[in-house]
Parts: C-alpha cells; structure tokens; sequence
C-alpha cells in the first residue's frame, strides 16, 4: 500500500529581493512525525523564489523517502498553492521553470496542494528562519542545530505585520520584476557554466542521430584534434575551476583532454547525458523521414513527443536537466565548471536560461567543440554570456 506523506514549506526574503531561506519538513500524517527536514541560505531573492525552492526541497526529500507516495502539500503562499494546482496561470518568467522542476518530482496524480494559514506552517517558517539566520552568519545551516520542530510546537514567534505586509504584496503582484543592468543589486559572483559540446564522431559529419541509447562513439581523429585545440585555448583563459562531464565515451575523452591541460580531475555526472534516440539512433534525418514520418511529425511539433522505439522526449529531458542544473549550481556557487556535455542538454539550458520555448531548441546553432557559458545568480536568475563560440578551432 502506497504511503502518505505531508509536505509543509515555505521560503522568505528579508528585503524580496533580499538575503533569503526556504524551509521544508516531511511528516508523517498519522502521527506528526517529522520524517525528514531540509533548509538552506540561498543569497539573495526573492520571496516566491525561495518558497518554490521550499516545495521542490520538500518534495525531493518525500522522493527520497518513497518515490511511490501520495503527497499532500500543505503551504502559506496562496501563490504557489494557486499556480501548482493548475488554478492561477504562471505569468512570471521566473516561475515557470521552478514550477516545472517542482511539477517533475512525482508523477502527475500522486501530488496535490494546500493552502493553509501562516500560524500553521511554523515548522517550515522557522527552518526558513533558521536558514537566513545562518546565512547573516556567513554559513549554512545545520540540521543538528535546528530547533524548529521545538518552536513550531511551542509556538514560534510571529513575524512582523510588516513582514506579513511585504509577504502578502510579494504573492498579490505574483513579484515585481526583478531589476536588472545598472540598476540591480549586488548579486555576488555567480556560478557560471562553461558549456562544451564534444568532439567530432564518425556520426558527426553525416548529422546522425547520436544520443545516450547508441553506440556511444568514441572521438575521431577530427574530434581529437578539436579537443586538444578547446584544451589550449580554455586553459590560456585560466577561468575554469572544475570539469563535470557527461558518462558518455565522447564527452569522457573531450573532457579529459581539457582536464588533463588544466590539471583537473574529470567529474562524471549522469544528468549531462544526451537524450535517448530510441530506434532513430545512428539514423540520418532524411532515414527517419523515411522510416518513421508520423513519429518524426509528432516529434518536430511538440515537446511531449518522444522518439521512435521507447526514446526520450523533449520534456523529459527538459526535467532531467533542470534537476541537474540545480545541484550542480549548488554544488559550484560562486565556481566557474566546464561541462562537457551534447547538443541537447546544452541547447535546454540556454534555452531554460532565456525561458524560451522547446522550439527553441531547433533555432540554435551548435557545432562540435564549441563553447557556450551561463552564468547563475543568487536571485534565481540566469544570464545567457556566450553561444557556439567556434574560434578557438580556426
């Protein structure tokens, strides 16, 4: 029998955009039981950012826990209770994406959403506290200091009526756009993605479908070369600080040619995989149109679609790289990492980074060995710095 678990979370900014914190809890709902807690200091951002950082916290440690669960989410912010449940339309760019990776967690059906008063989510409000009192501090919280659970129980301190105030304008405006330019606040250094396409294949040259259910090419001769020239060329710039690959043969080899100039070790991170081709693999487009036009049809006008034979679809690989986005972008804060990764993956975090739509990914250019960059700030937002940069190869 599938278990049920509540979610409670919440987030804060002490100043929307200010320093901020999310907070979550997992409960049992037969006995109260908190079966699992999570919290952090994000930097600067705003209030609905930080709460959509809560939930997708919340709901990751309930997937932890029993991917199969039902979950009940119970939350303060009628905003995101509102747009999760399909009521409220999403019209802040930035909330799309958070609101997406926090729909991919669980299957359609296994989540659904509450909104409660402030005074009954103490829990997550005081972990969210907890959370921005350690970042003034200059730390991350710990959950071996936490008394939340004991506050919550007591009684925790309500916040302010200003604080309430700021809260509730923050959720009615659905947050006011973020100043950017000249204008912006101090953000801190950003984690900032250096993104390279590997080498050429013997596919590459024909422009087969080469993804992460084939053969798993290795570099040609060609590819090699084109690694050796990124490897001389990144390392004359001495900006990057970390090299995280993709699992796959060709970007294993391009990576270590680059790692192996600037002296770093060649991380391997499964999310960076290409997408799965399914029966398209090692075809050519004009192959597939030929085999399979009805799928290729479906494929070309909607991201839901997946390949031929059990492939991935758009979407899907969409989730599996906002997920990856993010641990690798907490894991590297403030860090400039090489990832060597495929066409796909690259394209989606642009176009993620742009909050573009999935057509998107067939108006991009992307050439082996080339170089792309994203830099992500604290506010939860992205900057797009540098597309199909070739010259390195000339």
């Amino acid at each position: 029998m599938a278990r049920t678990f509540l979610v409670e979370a919440d987030g804060g900014s002490r100043g929307n955009p200010g320093p901020a914190g999310y907070g979550a809890v997992v409960l049992d709902p037969a006995s109260g039981e908190a079966l699992a807690e999570a919290a952090e200091y994000i930097g600067t951002a705003t209030n609905n950012v930080a709460e959509y950082k809560g939930l997708l916290a919340g709901l990751r440690a309930a997937h932890a826990l029993d991917p199969e669960a039902t979950v009940r989410v119970r939350m303060d912010s009628k905003l995101v209770v509102e747009q999760m449940s399909g009521r409220w339309k999403i019209k802040h760019p930035d909330m799309k994406p958070l609101a997406a990776e926090a729909a991919a967690v669980f299957p359609p059906g296994q989540v659904s959403y509450e909104w409660i008063p402030r005074e009954k989510n103490k829990h997550a409000d005081r972990l969210a506290n907890e959370a921005m009192d350690a970042g003034k501090q200059g730390r991350q919280w710990e959950p071996g200091a936490s008394t939340a659970a004991l506050d919550a129980g007591a009684g925790a301190p309500a916040r302010s009526a200003a604080a309430r105030a700021a809260d509730e304008a923050a959720e009615a405006a659905e947050t006011a756009p973020v100043t950017r330019g000249w204008g912006a606040p101090d953000l801190g250094t950003p984690a900032t993605f250096v993104l390279l396409r590997h080498g050429e294949t013997a596919l590459t040259p024909e422009k087969r479908f080469s993804g992460s259910g084939g053969s798993d090419p290795e570099l040609s001769a060609a590819g090699r070369r084109q690694a050796e020239a990124t490897a001389a060329a990144l390392a004359a710039r001495g900006t990057i600080q970390a090299v995280v690959s993709s699992p796959l043969r060709r970007c294993r080899e391009t990576a270590g040619a680059v790692a192996a100039r600037l002296g770093l070790e060649v991380r391997i991170e499964e999310g960076l995989r290409e997408t799965d081709f399914g029966a398209w693999e090692g075809l050519t487009f004009a192959e597939v149109r030929e085999r399979f036009p009805d799928d290729l049809d479906a494929w070309l006008a909607s991201a839901k679609a997946a390949p031929s034979g059990g492939g991935e679809s758009f979407a899907t690989v969409a989730r599996r790289i906002a997920v990856t986005r993010d641990k690798l972008i907490a894991r590297h804060t403030g860090r400039t990492v090489l990832l060597v990764t495929h066409v796909t993956p690259i394209k989606t975090l642009v176009r993620l980074a742009l909050g573009a739509p999935p057509e998107s990914l067939f108006r991009m250019e992307l050439s082996a060995a080339s170089l792309s960059a994203v830099a992500y700030y604290a506010d939860g937002n992205a900057s797009v710095r540098l597309l199909n940069e070739t010259a390195h190869l000339r």
